[in-house]
């Protein structure tokens, strides 16, 4: 088979992929339709989830023609496995703050990934939880980096599932005011940022919240991330709850979606060349999403003309 035939079948089948995908999602978000039972499933269900389970959502770069670099939104759904403190020891033996914690496991991956707004994501992301059973897996996480797009999107789909502010995201913007204000890596900065990442560990983020007000952080010459700090941590305290989340096994970072940047995204849209056509990017988004949730035997076959 020559490339181009390859390419032509290949865009063709990813088309068929979305306009699918798109017709689903905007099914499932309907409002309660008459003589509809409340136990219908407007998704068809592919592994449900019906034990711990976690979605997480983020965003990645691709380069579209005529637009620049524009963000695909990303929506993660994985299934949550708890083991003992035991089993993280012998699986990790370099000392961490984690050496007591039971060890949290996230698999059975599954993704949506396309270039939408907030609003279009949020359609996207709730038909992947129905697929996925979400609707009835318990208990339900949501690690993200605190974004309140994210925030208010999952809110909306899954008020029940416990939000979490990624722990490497927390830890980041720490590190960032103290090297900012006591110089990059200086002994001052290690000191400060190591006894407020030991508090926010404990769930004193109240205490962090209090100490970042404290300081001189609104000059203009700073970053932005400096100096919106104070907010962002006062806001997401509910979600900074580490040492409940924690006791109960809830996972604490975003690893699974901030890699499926890379493995799903990356990794074919971002290639060298010119860059993709809009709907191009799409199709191609709604294959990988597919073939990376180890769906695509069932995606091609829905795609075949039916027999008679």
């Amino acid at each position: 088979m020559s490339a181009e035939s390859l390419r032509r079948i290949t865009e063709g089948w990813g088309h068929q992929v979305e306009v699918r995908r798109q017709a689903e999602a905007e099914r499932a978000s309907l409002p309660g339709q008459r003589d509809e039972s409340p136990r219908a499933r407007r998704v068809p269900e592919s592994r449900p989830l019906t034990g711990a389970a976690n979605l997480s959502t983020d965003g990645a770069m691709v380069l579209v023609r005529e637009e620049g670099w524009k963000e695909v939104k990303l929506v993660a759904v994985s299934a949550v496995t708890v083991k003992t403190a035991g089993e993280r020891a012998i699986q990790t033996p370099r000392p961490s703050r984690r050496a007591e914690d039971p060890l949290v496991e996230l698999s059975d991956h599954s993704y949506q990934a396309g270039l939408w707004d907030a609003d279009q994501m949020a359609l996207y992301q709730y038909a992947e939880g129905l697929r996925r059973g979400l609707d009835q897996a318990a208990p339900l996480s949501s690690v993200n980096d605190g974004a309140r797009w994210i925030e208010r999107i999952t809110s909306l789909n899954f008020a029940q599932a416990t939000q979490v502010v990624d722990w490497s995201h927390a830890s980041q913007r720490l590190w960032l005011v103290a090297n900012t204000v006591w110089g990059d890596q200086s002994p001052a900065a290690r000191t400060w940022a190591n006894a407020q990442l030991d508090r926010l560990w404990q769930g004193e983020s109240v205490g962090v919240t209090q100490t970042l007000a404290a300081l001189d952080l609104d000059r203009p010459a700073w970053p932005a991330e400096v100096r919106e700090a104070p907010g962002y941590f006062e806001h997401n305290q509910p979600r900074m709850r580490y040492v409940a989340f924690r006791a109960d096994g809830v996972p604490i970072g975003s690893g699974t979606v901030e890699s499926a940047a890379n493995t799903v995204v990356h990794h074919r849209m971002r290639r060298p060349g010119r860059g993709w056509a809009r709907a191009h990017a799409q199709a191609m988004l709604a294959g990988v999403s597919e073939l990376h949730s180890s769906r695509f035997p069932e995606a091609w076959q829905m795609t075949l003309p039916k027999r008679h």
